[in-house]
């Protein structure tokens, strides 16, 4: 069953869900934090930056500010709290947060709107 709520590759999802990570700590958007958060190059972030800019996911001025926009906000919090209730629920399950942290990297993407639904639910138990 795929995930009806998304039309994002996994990548662009780490990096609007980096980015909201970022604001959320009261930092600015940078190319360069974002690339030592998801471990990748300078380039690698710039040009999905760019791609994201292209869908209307974000704003950036070149050599100047990058902000989402209410539709990369909304898709970057989509992410974020999937990312929050899987690895609350690992933890739920006894799984280390250092474990549980890494686990749901490796599985928010790939779950189906039902399964989230169902761990919500489950979770708010």
């Amino acid at each position: 069953m795929k995930n009806e709520s998304n039309n994002l590759s996994v990548s662009a999802e780490d990096y609007l869900e980096a980015a909201l990570c970022l604001t959320l700590q009261g930092e600015r958007i940078k190319v360069t934090s974002i690339a030592e958060k998801l471990g990748v190059s300078k380039p690698a972030v710039t040009n999905a930056l760019n791609e994201l800019a292209a869908k209307g996911y974000l704003q950036k001025q070149p050599y100047g500010d990058i902000r989402l926009t209410d539709e990369g906000q909304t898709a970057a919090q989509r992410v974020y709290d999937k990312h929050k209730l899987l690895r609350d629920f690992l933890c739920a399950l006894g799984v280390s947060p250092q474990a549980a942290e890494i686990d749901c990297c490796k599985i928010e993407h790939d779950l189906c709107d039902e399964t989230i639904a169902c761990i919500r639910r489950f979770m708010r138990k």
